[in-house]
């Protein structure tokens, strides 16, 4: 995971990174996330798959599952090392920055590339997708999965409800600026998410030597009453965007 300036702050979250995902990832992983993005990704035998930002691998043994060869790559060393405890066995993990991966990995060696909850982490986007481009073979493709940019914008978001409807809404605050975003400050440091509008991913893909060929977005319902469950069965938690090297 990357970020403008300087190396990610995720060393000194790794141990808080860890007790929430876990060896075999959050509820979100497991249940929305993962599936959401091996549908996309729709892997095939014996293809070899980076995975940018994997965090602490939870992706991994899904990848290994569909008999492809995986690589994760993370820029805290103490995420990678997690991984290799947790999912050695499902395949490498390299430590390695998401700008500039082409520096230590050759060109063209991968059939897909994915961005699990992590392109969100990551800046600037161009950088990023450049790398991405660079190592994927013609014709391969990009899988990203993130909290969606129109709806869950961290700070800028929420829920609200008019008691006179009985109508629970989503408020967005602000959507077209891009945003830095500091986030919940844990005992050793804070992350920063990069908040930017759809069309900023749709057109940085298009600069970078992609097309987008499929956009999935991924709701999930909670809630008790009728009025939080039509909410989060309207509002998507996740997007799903898949794009082909060109």
């Amino acid at each position: 995971m990357s970020h403008k300036n300087k190396p990610s702050g995720w060393d000194d979250v790794a141990h808080w990174y860890d007790g929430w995902v876990g060896k075999s990832g959050s509820d979100h992983h497991r249940k929305i996330a993962i599936p959401a993005l091996v549908k996309i990704l729709s892997i095939k035998h014996e293809q070899q798959v980076i995975d940018i930002g994997c965090g602490s691998g939870v992706l991994a043994p899904y990848i290994a599952d569909a008999s492809a060869s995986y690589t994760g790559v993370d820029i805290s060393k103490r995420l990678i090392s997690t991984a290799k405890q947790y999912h050695g066995a499902h395949g490498k993990f390299l430590v390695g920055d998401a700008r500039k991966l082409s520096y230590n990995i050759p060109a063209n060696s991968f059939d897909a590339a994915t961005f699990l909850l992590s392109i969100q982490d990551m800046n600037p986007l161009d950088d990023v997708l450049k790398q991405a481009h660079v190592l994927l073979r013609d014709d391969c493709i990009l899988a990203i999965l993130m909290t969606h940019p129109c709806f869950r914008i961290p700070r800028q978001s929420g829920w609200g409800f008019e008691q006179s409807k009985k109508l629970q809404y989503r408020r967005i605050d602000r959507y077209l600026t891009p945003l830095k975003i500091p986030m919940k400050q844990h005992k050793r440091g804070a992350t920063i998410s990069f908040h930017r509008p759809l069309s900023a991913y749709i057109n940085t893909l298009a600069q970078c030597g992609f097309v987008v060929d499929k956009l999935d977005e991924i709701t999930h319902e909670q809630g008790t009453s009728r009025a939080e469950k039509r909410a989060s069965n309207e509002f998507p938690l996740f997007m799903a965007l898949r794009a082909r090297k060109i």
